[in-house]
């Protein structure tokens, strides 16, 4: 059976990347699964979820949301212990068998550690994989991060600049000056008329 393709959505929190795969499903004839972070996430035990935990707890060896206010302005950092990789390590491998197995994935995750990108690489190794920039404005991401229930502020910020900093993409789209219709059409536009290169051009540099 053919292997799956692959359209991988990078972008911080906020940034538009859940809107924009429900608008990519919509535009092609075959089904593409949506895949995401948030999905694996809620599966840890609340417990293994915390919220500033100590070293050696359980929240901090799974994902663990930490305030960082000895600065200006303050924000949030989100880190992985040892049992939080552990489970990512095995969404990627999850994602990696859907698409052996012939299913096309729409990937919904943030690089938050330029390790989380070096697997990645080397987990689809094998497959077309579209990598999608889904940029979009500090400013903007507060604004919408504060308008969403259930999200700790400067989330998105804490992580901005570790998300992108490989910059290197198939092609980028920035969701607070265009809409998720006409974000989703470039993308598929692009796939149309390009093969991927991006993961080929970042396992080069490696």
């Amino acid at each position: 059976m053919p292997s799956g393709k692959i359209i991988f959505l990078n972008g911080t929190s906020s940034a538009g990347k859940t809107t924009l795969a429900y608008e990519l499903q919509e535009r092609f004839e075959i089904p593409f699964n949506h895949v995401g972070l948030d999905q694996f996430r809620d599966g840890l035990p609340d417990k293994f979820r915390g919220l500033n935990a100590p070293a050696g707890s359980n929240g901090e060896r799974g994902l663990n949301v930490v305030p960082e206010t000895n600065c200006q302005p303050p924000y949030t950092r989100v880190t992985f212990g040892i049992d939080g990789k552990k489970m990512l390590k095995g969404m990627r491998r999850a994602m990696a068998a859907m698409v052996e197995s012939g299913n096309n994935i729409i990937v919904d995750d943030i690089i938050l550690e330029p390790e989380f990108l070096d697997d990645y690489l080397e987990v689809f190794a094998p497959f077309d994989v579209y990598f999608v920039g889904v940029r979009c404005p500090k400013t903007v991401i507060n604004d919408r991060e504060q308008a969403r229930p259930g999200r700790f502020p400067g989330t998105a910020v804490g992580h901005f600049d570790v998300c992108h900093q490989h910059d290197c993409y198939d092609v980028e789209v920035d969701t607070s000056v265009s809409t998720p219709t006409f974000c989703a059409e470039k993308i598929v536009e692009h796939m149309t008329s390009n093969s991927p290169a991006a993961f080929d051009t970042l396992r080069q540099r490696q």
